[in-house]
């Protein structure tokens, strides 16, 4: 696992934190030291983004998941997934369910995620032209623009929030260039096989992200066996850095229940 960055923290039971696309660990430096003083934190960069290495050939992020809770002697856990790492943590559940024994997951359904808001497909479509064309300035743009969720300005959202989220998409994209193509082997049939999980699910979205965002999570947590949705009120696609208080709470009164 040289080539993979994790922290890892505190003791007790252990809570997995697994960070969206273009992010890395950092943006969980709200809840590690809250959940530390309770549980062993590992909060891992997943692989291509922040401090770990890029792909050198097709790889699937479950199984460095996997991989990295088997280096640690670590399991079953506990994972939050934000966005990307909520898929992540969907398909690590999938594949490997015997390292799970619980699952929260924001802002995302599976690994398989589908969009028909209007708004979300023309942010998203923004997004991925700049990000074809190797325009950093306007990735990062579009990339804000769909954290603010489709109901707000800049001016709406906490500016260190947003400094931060900039800082995490900028250092992820300097280690890419635009025509490297996506390495990441898809897991198959996460929608259907989802109704086979069997630890329970939390969904904690942000009420004012995207109307498909939600939708996803929601759909999750009725498919599987025990899943619940809560939201978390003027919060968008990063609940966790916008309203950290009550993101833990909610998260935090789950986790006793495991």
């Amino acid at each position: 696992m040289d080539d993979l960055f994790w922290l890892d923290t505190g003791s007790g039971r252990p809570l997995v934190l697994l960070h969206g696309g273009f992010l890395d660990h950092r943006m969980w430096d709200r809840q590690v030291p809250a959940f530390a003083t309770q549980y062993r934190v590992i909060a891992p960069d997943a692989r291509g983004h922040g401090r770990s290495a890029n792909a050198t050939g097709p790889f699937r992020p479950a199984d460095d998941v996997a991989g990295l809770l088997r280096h640690l002697g670590t399991g079953p856990v506990i994972l939050v997934g934000l966005s990307m790492g909520a898929a992540t943590a969907v398909d690590t559940a999938l594949e490997y369910p015997e390292l799970v024994g619980g699952l929260v997951v924001s802002g995302a359904g599976t690994s398989e995620p589908y969009y028909s808001d209007p708004w979300t497909v023309r942010t998203m479509g923004a997004w991925r032209a700049a990000m074809a064309s190797g325009d950093l300035d306007a990735c990062v743009e579009a990339f804000t623009l769909l954290a603010l969720g489709p109901y707000r300005g800049l001016d709406d959202i906490d500016a260190e929030v947003v400094r931060e989220l900039r800082d995490m998409k900028r250092g992820t994209l300097a280690k890419h260039t635009s025509g490297e193509g996506n390495p990441i082997v898809p897991v198959p049939d996460t929608w259907e096989r989802a109704a086979g999980i069997e630890v329970p699910v939390l969904a904690v979205n942000g009420g004012i992200d995207s109307p498909d965002n939600i939708g996803m999570a929601e759909r999750l947590v009725r498919t599987v066996k025990n899943g619940r949705a809560v939201s978390v009120d003027g919060a968008a696609h990063y609940p966790n850095m916008e309203r950290p208080d009550e993101f833990n709470e909610i998260v935090g009164s789950f986790l006793e229940t495991l």
